[in-house]
């Protein structure tokens, strides 16, 4: 309970403000109920936001930079400025290979791949992302991405879309487990 407010529970208070479970209260899952989908075998886990389109991408991006995350972007791996508009480096993976690379803590890297405008794809090491508070750190992610597009966020085992583990509903503003 907060101090001098009845009936009202206290805030999760933790190292990164807004990433933990729904409105901060409790986490959106529990860390012993999906573990097995965080096994490090070498695979990657990607997410997928389906039907996007330029805006969406834009403001993706946009959210990376509102949120001071550290971020590098590179075109045939060389290094180069994150162009303003998103319409210009989708416009170059035709020609190279374009890489935005985000850290939303150091500890975890998630690639974004600018492979179509119809999805937004990234991944994300299995190794980087054990136990609760790193889990809490993923869900937030998703629901940041999810909230800002208005679209709901899948994770799913390397290459496959068509098998989520967990989602980010828009409608319940939560994470959910609906991987088996």
């Amino acid at each position: 309970m907060k101090p001098g407010v009845p009936n009202e529970p206290a805030r999760k208070r933790d190292a990164l403000p807004g990433v933990s479970g729904d409105h901060g209260l409790v986490p959106d899952l529990l860390w012993d109920d999906v573990r097995e989908w965080f096994e490090p075998d070498g695979s990657l886990l990607d997410a997928y936001v389906f039907g996007t389109t330029v805006a969406d991408w834009q403001a993706f991006v946009d959210l990376v930079r509102s949120k001071g995350w550290w971020f590098a972007y590179s075109e045939d791996s060389q290094p180069r400025r994150l162009p303003y508009r998103v319409a210009d480096v989708l416009a170059r993976r035709g020609e190279m290979a374009v890489l935005l690379q985000v850290r939303p803590v150091p500890e975890v890297l998630v690639n974004v791949h600018f492979f179509t405008d119809e999805e937004i794809e990234v991944d994300f090491a299995p190794a980087e992302l054990q136990g609760q508070d790193r889990l809490d750190l993923l869900c937030g992610f998703l629901r940041a991405v999810g909230r800002r597009l208005g679209k709901p966020v899948v994770l799913t085992p390397e290459s496959l879309p068509d098998h989520p583990l967990i989602r980010y509903d828009v409608g319940a503003d939560r994470v959910l487990a609906i991987g088996s």
